[in-house]
């Protein structure tokens, strides 16, 4: 049953059930114990309160590491709103917990698209001065629907390749209204971010859903960006053979200089065992696709939003379809080929996983909290457009992170830094 739990500076949050939160309190502790540049900011951020007198609304993956920035930004002044940008990855007991610690939180998980575009209209009623999306989705309300509350927006922080593109578009084209960070195109994001996590954490997903073996199957890997990099060196480690699909010959060819078969999905649909999605386009795998794959094939998505698998084009292939056990459908086909479908073709690391470890969130939400204080500061300069995050604050987390790591790197010297600005020595 949901329940509205009330909070004395914001409006009630909407959630689930309230008695989840102390469960949700105890994951958030225990990631907190993994983000120590997190951890480094907030006790910053307690102490100067950059934000206070500031709302800030999130529209992110609702899970303990989010939770944690949420309470990062709360201990920087801010008063925080946040809904999630994907049902499935929703945690009823973070978001509970958030609700005990003063954040106004409107999700819960499994919210049919009704809801869901419900909760990110109640959090933008909150009147935020600035935002964190995660997809485009607050951004694509705010200028669809409320331009006239978008004029106002000092701008915001953008996590993923996915709405970095919408936003590049929107700016394209003239119609974005405030500036945003590309947190995303941050070195300390994507080369640790969408490698690594995405790399651990799609296969934490599809082993935990699946309790199969990975070596010795065919991996197929649509996209060979960062993502797609980290998922194709993860399923190598793990002993299976990997085929990639891409569109961009360069990527076509470094992936072929890193080990790997590169073809036409038309061909690797013939020979994959296993296929997973992280491009950000529509109908990456299709009918023509489907019609040719392997009995038991099986297929996952890890790309923002559930639409690089063709769902439609599955269901009117399958003479039958059913639930086998939790994110895994099941779609028999008129020659009595079974594929199976994991968690509904959204975000497999977080729709049947825990998602990215703490210690890669750490980086990227240490980015997001900084570029965030950064475009509020320099908010009278900053015309529409999009942003990429300044080098200092690359730099300021990946200094801190080896602070964390007590490593010490070395430094030029006088003559060195000479010899670098010279042309003439």
């Amino acid at each position: 049953m949901r329940t509205l739990t009330a909070n004395h500076t914001m409006p009630a949050s909407m959630l689930r059930d309230i008695s989840l939160a102390p469960e949700g309190h105890r994951k958030i502790e225990w990631v907190s114990q993994h983000m120590p540049v997190m951890n480094m900011l907030r006790a910053e951020f307690a102490q100067a309160r950059p934000l206070e007198g500031k709302t800030i609304a999130m529209c992110l993956h609702l899970e303990a590491k989010t939770a944690y920035l949420a309470l990062t930004l709360q201990a920087a002044g801010a008063r925080v709103v946040a809904c999630a940008s994907n049902p499935l990855s929703t945690q009823d007991d973070v978001v509970a917990a958030l609700a005990e610690n003063g954040v106004t939180v409107y999700a819960w998980h499994g919210a049919t698209a009704e809801e869901y575009e419900m909760h990110l209209a109640k959090a933008l009623d909150c009147c935020p001065d600035a935002i964190i999306d995660d997809g485009g989705d607050l951004v694509g309300m705010l200028h669809r629907d409320r331009l006239e509350q978008a004029r106002q927006i000092i701008g915001g922080c953008e996590e993923t390749t996915t709405g970095i593109l919408r936003l590049k578009a929107m700016e394209e084209e003239g119609s974005l209204v405030f500036p945003m960070m590309a947190v995303n195109d941050a070195f300390m994001k994507y080369l640790f971010d969408n490698r690594y996590g995405t790399g651990q954490s799609v296969w934490d997903g599809i082993m935990r859903t699946t309790n199969l073996v990975v070596a010795g199957k065919t991996v197929v890997v649509a996209g060979y960006g960062w993502c797609g990099k980290g998922v194709s060196m993860r399923a190598k480690g793990l002993g299976a053979r990997i085929i990639i699909t891409e569109i961009d010959p360069i990527k076509a060819n470094e992936a072929i200089l890193d080990g790997f078969q590169v073809m036409p999905m038309q061909e690797a649909a013939r020979l994959g065992d296993v296929f997973i999605t992280v491009t950000g386009n529509i109908n990456v795998i299709r009918r023509e696709h489907l019609a040719v794959m392997k009995d038991n094939a099986i297929l996952a998505n890890a790309g923002h939003f559930d639409v690089e698998i063709s769902k439609p084009d599955l269901q009117a292939l399958a003479t039958s379809t059913r639930v086998l056990k939790n994110n895994i459908e099941e779609f028999v086909l008129e020659d009595g080929r079974k594929l199976y479908l994991l968690a509904e073709g959204r975000l497999v690391n977080l729709a049947a996983g825990d998602g990215h470890p703490a210690e890669v969130m750490d980086l990227s939400f240490s980015l997001q909290a900084l570029s965030l204080l950064y475009l509020i500061d320099n908010r009278s300069r900053l015309a529409p457009g999009v942003y990429n995050v300044p080098a200092e604050i690359d730099r300021k987390v990946a200094r801190l992170r080896l602070k964390a790591l007590n490593i010490e790197i070395d430094e030029l010297t006088p003559e060195q830094s000479a010899y670098l600005a010279s042309w003439e020595m």
